[in-house]
């Protein structure tokens, strides 16, 4: 699971974590689109959303699989629900908080840029990002969050802090959705 401010870099880690280990990768994002449409984010969509989301976590993780939860965990209480379900499968949970100045996410977030490669159909607005921003709890010391730095975001930055072998040498940084393979020792990211 990941925490950070739009904009950090957690889609492109999560894609890479894929590329790298053939986990599944559940992208929130994608999914609320698949779901909604036009999403609204208010908190019934969002609850059926992410009550969809933990279901099918759940379902890989009975399945042996591994999962790149590709989503911010801006609350304690929510990366606590998906331990629970990983740790009803003995699976080990992984929680990525990819650290940026909170002033380099805003001018990502809020680029058109930032919007295509995410596939939104609109850029986020100063609004939503203030606000999702504002109730970021960070993970405390108990939670052993890996800290990535999100202006250094490439396949073998990624691979050498989760201590993964065999990064291919390029990655273009493309979000994709999609689901893959499952890998050998399943775990929840």
């Amino acid at each position: 699971m990941l925490v950070g401010y739009p904009g950090s870099g957690k889609t492109t880690t999560s894609q890479i974590i894929h590329e790298l280990t053939g986990a599944v990768h559940i992208w929130a994002d994608y999914e609320r689109r698949a779901m909604f449409g036009a999403p609204t984010h208010k908190y019934e969509e969002s609850r059926a959303l992410y009550d969809h989301l933990n279901q099918t976590t759940d379902m890989l993780l009975s399945d042996s699989q591994s999962v790149i939860f590709d989503t911010n965990f801006n609350f304690r209480k929510d990366r606590d629900l998906l331990r629970s379900i990983a740790t009803a499968y003995h699976a080990e949970t992984v929680l990525i908080w990819i650290k940026v100045d909170k002033e380099i996410t805003r001018s990502r977030a809020l680029s058109n840029t930032h919007a295509v490669n995410n596939q939104y159909a609109d850029t986020m607005t100063a609004k939503d990002f203030d606000r999702i921003t504002k109730h970021l709890e960070e993970p405390e010391a108990d939670e052993h969050p890996i800290v990535l730095n999100g202006t250094q975001i490439t396949t073998r930055y990624v691979a050498k802090a989760l201590g993964i072998a065999a990064a291919p040498p390029h990655h273009t940084g493309e979000p994709k959705a999609r689901k893959a393979p499952a890998a050998k020792n399943k775990k929840s990211s």
